[in-house]
């Protein structure tokens, strides 16, 4: 049987495994430094950014203020024994050890910590894409014929997800339910046969808040896991310390910041992630979604200024929403006093980090959507028309026909995603005022269509 991993105490530094070092007193000690645990009771008195900045910083080879870069996929012992140990986990990375980087690499270790750290959970794993850190955790947790209670609005690939492929790959099947209705989400619950309660902070694309307390009472008292997406909201929610089982991102978006990764992660208990990465019978460790070193270092060297980041996204997202409110624009906004869960965002979400940097502008009609988006990048420059989220230039899309198609028509109504609805990521390159100016001018050229039309007619 594998020893179970503390990953709050896995030690990354560049350590001498065969040279104990002499202690003043004459005896010998380990040369490895007892890590800071980047554990806290009290999750939910715990900045994020504070919680970041308290985990252990890993210093290059040769001393450098950066980690180096573990580049290899497997590693050598210096006796045939310890190969034999590693392989039925009596040896790891609690003792500095690593075999092969499917499993354990010294670089994605080291932003998984990270990664714990901010969300504040025990240990947390670094995949190849957010897709891949939904699909593994729901694999591990629910089982062949299992079921799930979801909510009916969620990201288009995690809609299909669910209702498709994990249907016809494993029988498992998921019930779609309003998320806020917690009348409706405990009566789907099925006694022996529901495992997991899965739900988005902040619904993609109709800004939809969770009311993660509530949820996590439910799932603790029907004995079932909650799995959180948290990726539109790292820094603002945390949902583990408001009662989460488990936290999954994809990185590549606010994460990254720079549009240029494919990255994911799984945030939960020590005894979660070992099993994902178990020899026998880890969906991580089996399937395979292996993070590059190289892309797990660049990551990790953005999360310092993540805070920063996130505060300038939700400044910017709010000063648009208010002012497109005041032109009369349908728009839709955690922030604004008037949207039905900007109450309850407040309550949960972390002080000083606003309510995030997604707004959706609803046009009414795919083509009204598609005109303005077309004047706001090539005529004004204020944006670009693309997926994603999270770059530091404001991306916008038409929800119901980008990243939401894999949602029937009827789902998507019943998910209140309009044909019109523009769902922006909102950037912060340039100032706020020239950004604006943009977006106006963007707004008064569409609104003179009529009337040259009329003209020339």
């Amino acid at each position: 049987m594998a020893e179970l991993i503390n990953f709050a105490k896995v030690s990354l530094s560049n350590v001498n495994k065969h040279n104990p070092k002499v202690s003043e007193e004459g005896g010998e000690q380990n040369q490895k430094e007892e890590p800071v645990t980047t554990i806290t009771k009290h999750f939910h008195e715990v900045d994020p950014a504070a919680a970041l900045a308290s985990a252990r910083h890993e210093f290059g080879e040769h001393g450098g203020v950066n980690m180096s870069i573990e580049a290899s996929a497997t590693f050598t012992v210096m006796e045939a024994d310890i190969l034999r140990r590693l392989c039925v986990g009596e040896l790891g990375p609690n003792e500095d050890y690593f075999v092969y980087s499917r499993q354990f690499n010294p670089t994605v270790l080291n932003l998984g910590r990270q990664m714990a750290a901010l969300e504040g959970t025990e240990a947390a794993y670094c995949t190849a894409s957010g897709m891949s850190a939904i699909t593994a955790v729901l694999l591990q947790l629910i089982g062949a014929g299992g079921h799930v209670v979801a909510s009916q609005c969620l990201y288009g690939g995690t809609h299909a997800l669910l209702s498709r492929f994990l249907v016809h790959a494993c029988g498992i099947k998921t019930t779609f339910v309003d998320m806020n209705n917690i009348e409706e989400v405990r009566s789907e619950i099925r006694d022996g046969e529901t495992k997991v309660l899965y739900v988005e902070t902040m619904s993609n694309p109709t800004l939809v808040v969770a009311n993660i307390p509530v949820l996590a009472a439910v799932a603790r008292e029907k004995g079932i896991k909650l799995i959180v997406d948290n990726t539109f909201t790292p820094m603002i929610v945390s949902p583990a310390r408001l009662g989460a089982d488990v936290v999954v991102h994809s990185l590549s978006k606010f994460i990254s910041g720079s549009a240029d990764v494919i990255a994911g992660a799984i945030c939960g208990e020590t005894s979660l992630i070992n099993s994902l990465t178990s020899h026998q019978d880890g969906a991580l460790m089996l399937t395979g979604p292996t993070m590059n070193a190289k892309v797990a270092f660049e990551i990790s060297e953005r999360l310092p200024h993540l805070a920063l980041r996130m505060k300038e996204h939700s400044t910017r997202a709010m000063a648009y929403a208010t002012r497109m409110k005041r032109l009369g624009l349908k728009v839709i906004y955690p922030g604004l006093p008037d949207h039905p869960h900007h109450s309850l965002l407040s309550s949960i979400g972390n002080p000083e980090y606003g309510y995030g940097g997604m707004l959706c502008l609803d046009m009414g009609t795919e083509e009204r959507a598609n005109n303005l988006m077309q004047h706001l990048q090539n005529v004004t420059q204020f944006g670009l028309m693309a997926v994603s989220l999270g770059y530091y230039e404001t991306l916008m899309s038409c929800s119901g026909s980008s990243t939401s198609t894999e949602l029937l028509p009827k789902e998507r109504a019943k998910a209140g995603i309009s044909p019109g609805l523009i769902r922006m990521s909102v950037g912060y390159s340039g100032t706020l005022e020239q950004r604006w100016a943009q977006f106006e001018q963007a707004l008064v050229l569409i609104q003179q269509q009529p009337k040259k039309l009329n003209a020339e007619g």
